[in-house]
């Protein structure tokens, strides 16, 4: 079998999928500062608003990765919605703050439950190189929620990639959830980002 039949095998396996993966950050030193007691708190809180989240826009955990999580959806506009929707809840009883990769792209789904391809590898890159409550995201085939924000930032170097890959950082739109929203709090804002799925817009559309 040669190159091209191996490659024509491999597109038959081939979907776009959007993936997101988050984690604590500082984990390692808090379970030195505050035990396994606390560290399973921690952990326990996290899943819980990544379990209260995810079902309301529709992407689900592929795995959990001990002190963080890896996202998959079809669309980049609910699960960015998803992974900072987590952040906000988790921020209302969590002591660590959490940093987060988002990629989108055509994969490999192998043997129906495992992606393989450039999109997995580069958000989980991200999120390695995101800083303590930020959330960065590849701007190829990215759509956002109307609430969503998305400052510029320098391209990235990620390890394994031969060119720079161009990111933004995404935020909640203050401005956007102060006119849906009487309050600012956090019950507020998940019932914002509960409500809404449209509209989205591309990045190329933004600014």
């Amino acid at each position: 079998m040669d190159t091209a039949e191996l490659a024509a095998i491999a597109s038959d396996h081939r979907v776009h999928r959007t993936f997101a993966f988050v984690d604590l950050c500082g984990f390692t030193d808090f379970v030195d500062d505050h035990g396994d007691d606390g560290a399973v708190q921690e952990l326990q809180i996290l899943r819980s608003a990544v379990r209260e989240v995810t079902p309301l826009f529709g992407v689900r955990v592929e795995k959990w990765l001990g002190d963080g999580l890896m996202l998959v959806g079809v669309d980049s506009e609910p699960l960015v919605g998803a992974a900072l929707a987590i952040e906000q809840r988790h921020s209302r009883a969590g002591r660590l703050e959490l940093r987060g990769g988002v990629a989108s792209g055509a994969v490999i789904l192998l043997e129906g439950d495992d992606y393989v391809g450039r999109a997995v590898n580069l958000a989980s890159r991200l999120c390695d190189i995101a800083e303590p409550g930020q959330l960065l995201a590849a701007t190829d085939d990215l759509e956002l929620p109307e609430w969503v924000a998305a400052a510029e930032h320098d391209p990235v170097v990620v390890k394994g990639m031969a060119d720079e890959v161009a990111v933004v950082a995404l935020s909640p739109d203050r401005a956007v959830l102060r006119r849906k929203s009487r309050t600012r709090s956090a019950n507020a804002l998940l019932a914002v980002v509960e409500g809404i799925t449209r509209p989205m817009r591309t990045w190329s559309q933004a600014g």
